[in-house]
């Protein structure tokens, strides 16, 4: 669909080479569609690299040092800013945020007892905040103007207003809890005509929105950097027209702005930076002086006019969705669109987008009660767009709140509700039935039943049993991978853990950093990845004393490296599960399944149950429920000790982290340090083949004394008793890839296999991945896995 604005090109015509260009130079388009701009918007990675670039230099030479060394690229932000909302650059100061600049620059006019200030109903809330504390503390009226027909501020009763004096005007441009366009040129010639100071909030509009103080007519003007104009979070501006800001004196002067001229005397300095202070993030300064740089180089008319033909067809797709309201008022405009869903709060929506990859926000009426409140709306969803954005990503928005075939019954409980009992028999059609409930089958489960799927879940043994893959308490995370094409999908899995425990309400990683080691000479190769390094015995030592490699062992240090709670990770998706409406049946195994036409049968001693797609996540027993895989993939024992120790403290963070040892004639030694008041685990990466049929045999002596060696080399305070022992199964493939992805046959059928003994760090991500192809996201950053490559062994 394509919509037509006002004699403008189409939105198709729009979304070529500024589309390319803006995903080609924006990391986070790769990883969701985001819809959250009115939020804070993507930066690019010049922005990025900028920021980081100067911390790097802040920490090689120091900070004054740095900061005089780009003392003139930072003064360009000053004309940037100006030219964007067409003042002056010595009229402009940058401050950490909109709401701090709006501080200084009311607090500037000293209001006392009595003075009004006039504000209309779209007024931030922490701008309201501040009022009410004004009025509280130094007796300052407040009087909020409504809104008229429109949405927008009743000229009207604003003009009615200002024939009573006052000390302020004040209105958001652009408000955070809809699309309205407030007048504000119109605001501007009425405050004028009183005499009256006019400040507008342009938190939500520079950047998406033409802006020009002249013919706006404000005297103060606050914005952001984080959210359209896509700088990094933590700045802010204030301008000031140049007469009124003369007479403005900051309550709190700082050395940034003012002079200690005598024992008892300071002068300001001249402009608007007499509101700025002397401690402040000069890389984030930057940051954004890099994003308005791109911003004035793209274009800022091709820039608006992309963001309000897609926010159009935003909002018509949005208003024929059945259940979507869309609950803009009718002076709405630009790439901010709010809408609600029948039967479901906007934190439900949003959060269920959200695991279906589509970043949107809900806004409670607490941020909003002169808008939202007094229009009866105890929230809103709202999704914002910007150049990374085109008509692909509403459709997508589109298809994921749209009702299916087989919808989610109404009411069904979403995380925190109780959850829902499962039949005795299973007889009626799903949308999905996923065969296993390790850590990506639970994944797949949750996440297929948030985008809206009726999830049957499947596991042959009793919740919690130890013959798989996915049981213990600790796993590793690391971003330390053999080759780049692990790249994508490691950074996926850090972003999906980060989204599960936010979720779930659960703490579920805990970064200790890692070190990866291999013999000196043993040439080229082993672990490398981003913000990895190689260190030498000597530094590995400096960086995790418990662990001893001495000086025939180099290492790979990976700082993000950390330690997974996996009891609680599991038990978390469960929960997650269960909310979203996953009937889950242990003890229930799969006897078979068969092709259905586009969809299959799956039989079980309970009776058989048709679904439109089956999600095989059946770790071990892959094999036996896909033969094509049996000949591919081995099944092996790994067995797992924790050691006590006379001095814990050495085996646990800061002093030894997640770490592996490549052992020669031994084998791959790994670790987990202590933690969680468990004593430090250790395995080795290899063992005998398992079959899968039989319950794991417990942990023998001569498998003790193996690793209990290798402790007494590695890990000299690894003193102790083995306090605790655990055999696992790992499901072996070529290449120690994975398979994820849909059958070549039965392309209904997709599977998660062969994690090869490093595949639960990637379960969210993968549960992500599974759902996205089932619904036909594209997936080119997984064909290295395609169950295809792996069934004709290609590496």
């Amino acid at each position: 669909m394509t919509t037509q604005l006002d004699g403008a090109a189409p939105v198709a015509a729009a979304t070529g080479r500024l589309v390319a260009a803006a995903r080609a130079a924006t990391p986070g388009a790769g990883h969701a569609r985001h819809l959250n701009a009115a939020g804070a918007a993507l930066p690019s990675a010049a922005v990025l690299e900028t920021v980081v670039d100067h911390l790097r230099l802040e920490a090689r030479i120091g900070g004054y040092e740095a900061a005089e060394a780009v003392r003139p690229r930072a003064e360009q932000a000053y004309g940037l800013a100006a030219r964007l909302i067409g003042g002056r650059a010595e009229d402009v100061a940058f401050t950490e945020s909109a709401t701090v600049a709006w501080h200084r620059a009311v607090d500037g006019l000293r209001l006392g007892p009595g003075d009004r200030v006039v504000a209309t109903s779209s007024t931030y809330v922490s701008s309201a905040l501040h009022l009410f504390e004004l009025r509280r503390r130094y007796g300052v009226v407040v009087e909020v103007i409504g809104a008229d027909e429109t949405g927008a501020v009743d000229l009207g009763a604003l003009r009615a207003a200002l024939r009573t004096p006052a000390a302020l005007v004040t209105a958001a441009h652009v408000p955070t809890s809809s699309g309205l366009i407030e007048p504000a040129a119109a605001i501007g010639e009425i405050a004028r005509a009183a005499g009256v100071p006019y400040l507008l909030d342009a938190t939500q509009s520079l950047g998406q929105l033409p802006v020009d103080v002249t013919e706006i007519g404000c005297a103060l003007l606050v914005g952001t950097g984080r959210k359209f104009l896509r700088g990094p979070r933590g700045t802010g501006l204030l301008w000031l027209d140049p007469v009124l800001g003369a007479g403005l004196r900051p309550p709190a002067p700082d050395v940034r702005g003012a002079s200690w001229t005598a024992d008892d005397e300071y002068g300001l300095v001249p402009g608007a930076r007499r509101f700025e202070t002397w401690e402040y993030s000069h890389a984030l300064r930057l940051g954004l002086t890099a994003a308005l740089e791109e911003f004035h180089a793209t274009g800022a008319d091709a820039t608006h006019r992309h963001i309000a033909a897609l926010g159009a067809e935003l909002r018509a797709a949005l208003a024929a969705v059945p259940g979507v309201r869309v609950v803009d008022p009718p002076a709405a405009g630009g790439g901010i669109v709010t809408f609600v869903r029948d039967g479901e709060t906007p934190a439900r929506t949003a959060r269920a987008l959200r695991v279906a990859g589509l970043h949107v926000v809900s806004v409670p009426a607490a941020h909003g009660q002169w808008d939202l409140g007094r229009r009866g709306l105890p929230g809103v969803v709202r999704a914002s767009v910007h150049v990374y954005n085109d008509s692909d990503d509403i459709a997508a928005l589109v298809d994921a709140l749209s009702p299916r075939v087989s919808p989610r019954r109404a009411g069904a409980p979403l995380p925190g509700d109780r959850p829902v009992s499962a039949p005795a028999l299973l007889s009626e059609h799903v949308d999905t039935i996923v065969i296993g409930a390790g850590v990506h089958g639970s994944s797949a489960a949750w996440q297929l039943a948030a985008r809206g799927d009726r999830v049957l879940h499947l596991e042959q043994f009793a919740a919690g049993h130890g013959r798989g893959s996915s049981h213990g308490p600790t796993r590793m995370i690391r971003r330390a991978y053999p080759s780049p094409v692990w790249d994508d999908l490691v950074d996926r899995a850090y972003l999906a853990w980060a989204a599960l425990e936010a979720e779930s309400g659960r703490a579920l990683v805990t970064r200790t950093g890692g070190l990866y080691a291999r013999p000196a000479g043993g040439g080229a190769g082993g672990l490398r990845g981003p913000g990895c390094t190689l260190v030498d015995g000597a530094r590995a030592a400096e960086i995790f004393p418990g662990l001893a490699l001495g000086d025939e062992y180099v290492a790979v240090h990976d700082p993000d490296a950390g330690v997974i709670d996996a009891a609680g990770a599991l038990a978390a998706l469960a929960e997650l599960g269960r909310g979203y409406g996953v009937r889950r049946h242990d003890g229930t195994p799969v006897l078979d399944w068969a092709p259905d036409g586009e969809g299959v049968v799956v039989r079980t001693p309970h009776g058989a149950v048709r679904a439109a797609r089956l999600v095989v996540c059946a770790g071990p027993w892959t094999g036996s429920l896909i033969p094509a895989f049996a000949d591919v993939l081995r099944v092996i024992r790994i067995v797992n000790i924790h050691v006590g120790s006379s001095v814990t403290s050495t085996l646990a963070p800061p002093a030894l982290g997640s770490f592996s040892v490549d052992v020669p004639d031994a084998g791959l030694l790994y670790g987990i340090p202590a933690i969680g008041g468990r004593a430090v685990k250790i395995g080795l990466d290899l063992g005998p083949d398992d079959d899968p049929a039989t319950v794991p045999g417990p942990v023998t002596e001569t498998e003790r004394a193996t690793l209990r060696a290798l402790a007494a080399r590695f890990l000299p305070t690894a003193d102790g008793a083995v306090v605790a022992d655990l055999a696992c199964r790992y499901t072996m493939a070529p290449g120690n890839r994975f398979a994820v992805g849909p059958l070549p046959e039965t392309p209904q059928v997709l599977v998660a296999a062969a994690c090869s003994g490093h595949g639960f760090k990637f379960g969210p991500a993968i549960g992500a991945a599974l759902a996205d192809l089932a619904y036909g996201v594209p997936r080119p950053d997984l064909d290295f896995l395609d169950p295809a490559r792996m069934l004709r062994r290609e590496r």
